[in-house]
């Protein structure tokens, strides 16, 4: 089974929790479209995890780009990597945490992903004419900080069905943390082919609402779990 989740945000325990209830195991993959750090109180411990995991594959987010200028501004004013090293751990609040190979790691996180059935960015794509733009030929910038893609009538025609975060979904719903699928026209609104649907709203502002949410690319059922 393929599952895709957005905006972890260093949950490390409602990240678990959630890959206990959906008893992911080694058949299945999960593509997390950005924002595995900060927020949460566990980035680097989350990080850890996942990049462990053989069946994961992550994207970079906003809350990684942005650690990653703040780090090449490091490299370019230093050459003592401890010293860089510890101002990049002071960076979260579990750093103590985090070693070259884990910097290593975010530092080479793609900025999308695609596969035979959908997109995966964090923020959305350039929608041009009522069509996607590749993800190839969209900026970094764009892929990570995109705030039109999200509105409800930004509905691309044709191409694969994108995944995204970056922007939580109580501002469409008013202050609820639901996933939001957008069917395409003349598609069933409860459809279980992710054919059907032009676009999936991941982010349920955890931080916040308390709430992790991930779908089934399979079978487009969402599973969640929220703070006790």
């Amino acid at each position: 089974m393929d599952y895709c989740i957005s905006d972890i945000h260093g949950h490390y325990e409602l990240f678990c929790r959630l890959m206990d209830k959906i008893s992911f195991g080694s058949g299945d993959k999960l593509y997390v479209a950005g924002d595995i750090v900060e927020k949460g109180p566990d980035s680097i411990r989350l990080t850890k995890l996942l990049y462990s995991m053989p069946e994961v594959e992550c994207i970079a987010g906003n809350h990684e780009y942005d650690f990653l200028r703040y780090f090449h501004s490091l490299m370019r004013e230093s050459d003592d990597y401890d010293l860089v090293l510890g101002k990049l751990q002071a960076y979260f609040s579990d750093g103590n945490l985090l070693d070259w190979d884990i910097v290593d790691y975010l530092e080479n996180l793609p900025y999308y992903i695609e596969t035979d059935k959908f997109i995966c960015v964090h923020a959305g794509l350039p929608v041009k004419d009522g069509l996607l733009c590749p993800p190839e030929s969209a900026k970094e910038h764009t892929l990570v900080y995109d705030r039109v893609f999200k509105e409800p009538d930004v509905l691309p025609e044709g191409g694969k069905c994108v995944f995204f975060g970056h922007t939580p979904t109580w501002y469409i719903t008013g202050g609820k943390p639901e996933i939001l699928f957008y069917p395409r026209p003349c598609s069933y609104s409860r459809s279980t082919d992710i054919s059907d649907y032009c676009k999936v709203h991941l982010d349920l502002d955890t931080a916040l609402s308390g709430v992790l949410g991930c779908v089934s690319v399979d079978t487009c059922e969402c599973f969640y779990v929220s703070r006790k």
